[in-house]
């Protein structure tokens, strides 16, 4: 797993307290975030609301 870039972008999303895990995929311009359960992998974000989502346990969320 990628480690979350800092500042997280799209602080508001799910994605970054999914116990999936995401993965951060970063260019030299832009950061995505690849869900491993999603068919479309790169959801736009903010992600506010995911029907695959499952909490990280606390301290687990790799931020």
């Amino acid at each position: 797993m990628s480690q979350p870039p800092s500042p997280l972008p799209f602080p508001t999303s799910l994605c970054h307290r999914c116990a999936a895990p995401p993965r951060y995929v970063q260019t030299k311009t832009s950061t995505f975030i690849l869900c491993p359960l999603l068919p479309s992998k790169y959801p736009p974000q903010p992600v506010l609301a995911c029907a695959l989502f499952r909490p990280a346990e606390p301290g687990n969320t790799g931020a």
